[in-house]
């Protein structure tokens, strides 16, 4: 019995030694993005499935809540990585500002918002936004741009035939078409199914099929970043591209899964 206490001490004073020695040193990214929405899938699968830690990367993820609070976040240094509309580093490139942000990941290549209207209509078409007015986003914001492009290739002429209100926060848009603003808004997911499952809109359309491919969501951070951290970059952008593989190999039903925790209230 003595020798048998004596082996158990010994298993678990090794015990902690061999889970250092297999503990891995990550670096902490903080990533901030426009939105939280099944429109980054890859992104959400990379984190549940272990493939930013096969980089070497701990990712601490949160919600910028529009485009400009993104890069608001990159450049004041409150955060690493940015995931926002490419616009926003043309406007600060405008600027002529100094450590200027570089992309260098797209994540998605279509506009992933969806027009919810306060009525069903199965036979809906955009000639019935004529005379209305809808949410559209911030503006100058690629949603917005979108959403103006799509109306102007239905013949709709932004805030001549229709409105086009920008002046509600991205992530503010919900709120006030349930609170009675507009006729329509655009919304992405799970925000669109929200409002149809609490009985205050229906989705009509998506804008992203109607708009056609176009760089719509990317990564960036500052140049000074980029070149203090090259192995983060590349390992982080390692890390999307085998998520977005890892979606293609797999069911819905498993992608689902694999970024159910990311959305514990759907």
């Amino acid at each position: 019995m003595k020798k048998l206490l004596t082996f158990l001490l010994a298993v678990l004073m090794i015990v902690p030694v061999l889970c250092a020695c297999g503990q891995k040193n990550t670096t902490v990214v903080r990533l901030n993005e426009v939105t939280h929405s099944v429109f980054y899938a890859p992104q959400y699968v990379a984190m549940s499935q272990g493939f930013f830690e096969a980089e070497g990367l701990t990712v601490e993820l949160t919600n910028g809540g529009g485009a400009d609070k993104v890069m608001t976040a990159v450049v004041s240094g409150g955060a690493d990585i940015g995931l926002a509309g490419p616009e926003s580093c043309i406007y600060i490139h405008a600027q002529g500002k100094d450590d200027l942000p570089v992309i260098f990941a797209q994540l998605t290549k279509r506009d992933g918002s969806f027009l919810v209207g306060r009525a069903e209509d199965a036979a809906f078409s955009w000639e019935d936004l004529r005379g209305k007015t809808v949410i559209g986003g911030r503006k100058g914001g690629v949603p917005e741009m979108t959403l103006e492009y799509v109306l102007k290739q239905h013949g709709i002429v932004p805030q001549e035939d229709a409105v086009v209100d920008t002046s509600v926060q991205f992530n503010m848009m919900a709120g006030a078409f349930v609170g009675g603003e507009a006729d329509y808004v655009a919304l992405f997911e799970p925000t669109a199914t929200e409002v149809e499952r609490a009985g205050h809109g229906y989705i009509l359309c998506s804008i992203g099929e109607e708009s056609g491919e176009i760089p719509y969501t990317a990564y960036f951070a500052s140049q000074s970043y980029m070149t203090a951290h090259p192995e983060v970059i590349q390992g982080f952008a390692n890390a999307i591209a085998r998520a977005q593989q890892w979606i293609v190999d797999h069911t819905d039903r498993e992608v689902a899964e694999a970024i159910i925790d990311q959305f514990p209230d759907t």
